[in-house]
Parts: structure tokens; sequence; C-alpha cells
């Protein structure tokens, strides 16, 4: 497992303020691969890198961090300290589901705020709550752009960023000025990021459980079925470890008809490849962004069609929930808006997103008693009584964070 990234680090912000390019300033790859994402020039899907920080021996701190294997400075050979998965989150407002999904894999984040436009926009303040609300508290904050600014502005936007975060889960994180397209206090953002976000700390001996975040098919057009290889998943092990070998089972899976009425049913395949890092493994425990090889029809896993599943060692997965009742916690304001409005409770009939784990669905609030509410979901989900889940409500024409609740 030594190949594998000990921490997932997601970056978050708003649209345009220079994720992507910092990820590449950090990795050298451009997470954007999606045709649709190279037409727009934005994140659609959850994009992924994986990193290794170094450190060379001989220059001084902060100038001697790196992701070189030969220093920049003096020529010295750098030594590794770890390897680290950035998990690149859109920070479109259409998009905020799927940065919910990703902030369920992330141990830490990132908030990437421009220097160049006022301080909050409205992503960068629904981002942050996003990952209050799904429990994420190592934050590091970077201020992006600092070259196509004044010192002037670079000042009057560091304040604001100071004035946001307080009272929030980043009030005490440092501020890092980073110019991403230039490559400018990259060392700084390491040497902060080992500092502050420590690996966590998880069960080898539980049985494994994974997060899925992404599902491939991987044969390309024209194939011949020889060839065809079977499906990929791509998500995050939280626990246990895996093996090639391993039977995996795959919840809630994939729905069929019995009798006339729609079921869901798990995936049951063999683990045939292993991938952490760009390397084919034999193993692969928890931490860092991981693909998973299965012997799955293809057709099952396409276009991440089996994204929000969980994959584990069989029959020791969460049951497949259709309806649940959940304790809520709801913000103050609906966030992510220009004009922020008071949120209102929860009311019997009204239809919620949730975002449990991975997974996204919508919830129709079956009776709402107090901050007791009940749900019957349109697509059902894996999960454990006292998870945590994420909560959104149709304001205008957009899904807005409203708050949390756990599953009781």
């Amino acid at each position: 497992m030594k190949v594998q990234s000990e921490i997932n680090i997601g970056l978050v912000g708003h649209v345009d303020h220079g994720k992507t390019t910092l990820t590449k300033a950090l990795s050298g790859i451009w997470t954007d691969t999606h045709s649709e994402e190279t037409k727009r020039g934005i994140s659609i899907r959850l994009g992924y890198a994986d990193i290794t920080f170094r450190r060379c021996t001989t220059c001084p701190a902060p100038q001697c961090y790196t992701t070189a294997m030969v220093c920049e400075h003096c020529g010295s050979e750098t030594q590794t300290l770890r390897k680290v998965s950035f998990v690149d989150s859109p920070g479109h407002e259409t998009l905020m589901a799927t940065m919910l999904s990703g902030a369920a894999i992330m141990d830490g984040a990132v908030l990437v705020i421009a220097a160049n436009e006022p301080c909050p926009q409205p992503q960068t303040k629904e981002h942050l709550m996003a990952l209050d609300v799904i429990g994420v508290t190592d934050v590091i904050v970077v201020q992006n752009k600092i070259d196509i600014v004044s010192k002037e502005r670079a000042l009057e936007s560091y304040q604001e960023i100071k004035d946001f975060v307080q009272g929030t889960c980043a009030e005490d994180a440092p501020i890092i000025p980073v110019s991403a397209q230039q490559g400018a206090n990259i060392d700084i953002l390491i040497d902060v990021i080992q500092d502050r976000m420590k690996t966590p700390r998880r069960s080898l001996r539980k049985a494994p459980r994974m997060y899925v975040a992404r599902s491939f098919d991987i044969n390309k057009p024209g194939c011949s079925p020889g060839n065809i290889q079977g499906g990929v998943i791509g998500g995050s092990l939280v626990q246990g470890k895996l093996k090639v070998g391993d039977e995996i089972e795959i919840k809630p899976g994939v729905q069929v008809k019995k009798k006339g009425k729609p079921e869901w049913i798990s995936l049951y395949s063999e683990i045939v490849g292993l991938i952490a890092a760009g390397e084919a493994v034999d193993e692969i425990g928890p931490g860092g962004l991981i693909g998973v090889g299965t012997k799955l029809d293809p057709s099952l896993t396409k276009a991440d069609s089996l994204s929000g599943s969980i994959a584990g060692k069989p029959e020791t997965l969460p049951p497949i929930l259709y309806e649940f009742t959940m304790k809520t916690h709801l913000l103050d304001r609906v966030v992510g808006t220009r004009e922020e409005k008071e949120v209102e409770p929860i009311k019997s009939s009204e239809p919620l997103m949730i975002n449990i784990g991975t997974s996204t669905t919508i919830g129709m609030v079956t009776s709402a008693r107090g901050d007791v509410v009940d749900v019957q979901l349109k697509l059902p989900v894996c999960a454990d009584k006292g998870q945590r889940v994420a909560l959104s409500r149709r304001v205008g024409a957009r899904w807005r964070l409203i708050g949390y609740g756990i599953i009781e």
C-alpha cells in the first residue's frame, strides 16, 4: 500500500476561482477531461489528482517544499513526505449535488477564493457551509489570482476573507496568497497542508467499505468481444482492505422488476484489478482515491451509473433504505443566492434533495413534526442509523443547501 495516497483533500469554491488550475499547479494534471468541460471551461464532474509532496533536505523552509523529484532551486534530489489525493469539485451553482457527493470522501478541504472578485461570492459561501454540514473541519483558504490585482486590492481581499470566515469551520484557517497560474507560493501551500492536515486514523480490521464516486466502461468503441474488460468503480475506501480476488457486493445495485414491481438488487463480482496513484496493486487500504476493476458487464458501470453506491464484503453493508426518519438541523438563512432568505421549517409533501455519502436522491416529506421528518426516497440509498445527510430545498430554479439531518 506504499503507492497509495494517505488523505483526500477537496478543492472547493466559486466557479472560475481557479480550483482546477491550482490542482494542475500542484500535480501537473489538468482534471477537466470531459469534452463538455473542455468546451465550456468549467468543471462538471469530480476531478481527481494524486500528488506526492516532497522536501529538499538542502534548501530552507518553505522553499524546500515541492512536488518535483529534483529541487528547482539547488538541483538536489528530494525526499517523499506523503502522497495525497485531491478532489476537484465543480463550483457552478447547478452542480452543487456533485460537490456534496465529493465532500463525502474529503478528509480536509482547500477553499479557493479569487482576489479579483468581492468576497464572498454565492458559491464560496455555499461550499463553505456545505463543508460545515458534511462535517469537514480541516480547512485551508487559498487567496488565488494575486498576480492580477494590485497590492491594495490584495490586502482588501484578505480582509474580506477574514471577515467572511468568522464563525465558520474556517474561522482559524490560514489564508495563503497564491497565483496558481504562475505557480507562486505553491511551496508555502504544501508546507501549510503538511502542518495542518494530518492523516486520519482508519481501521484496517473492520469489514471493507468503499464509497463509489465514479464508475466507468473502459472499453474503446470497436473493441472485439474477446478483449472486453469488466466495469470499473472509483472512489475511496474508508475502512478495511480490498485484495485482488476478493468478492465484493455493490449496493443499492440495479433496479429489476419482480412480478411487475420495481425492486433493487445488489451486484456481486470478483475484484480483478486494483489501481492506486495510477499503479496496479494487489491490495488496497483506506485513504486516497482508488479504482477497482470487476467482472461486471461494463454497461452497468458506464457513465457513472453506479456512483453513489457502497461497495464492500458481501453481507456486511448497511441496509437499502427506501424511506427513513431523521432529526433535522436547519441553517438560519439560505446560502448560495444573492438575496439570502430565512430558512423556513420543512413541511409535509415538500420535496428535498438528499445527499448521503456519495449518493444523491430526492426525498418526499411524508410527515414533518418539528425537527423530526419522515421522507420517502425516489431512489433508495444504502446507509446506517446515525449517518449525517445534507438537505437542499428547491428555491426558484435551483436546489439550495438548507441544513442536515441525522438518520434515526
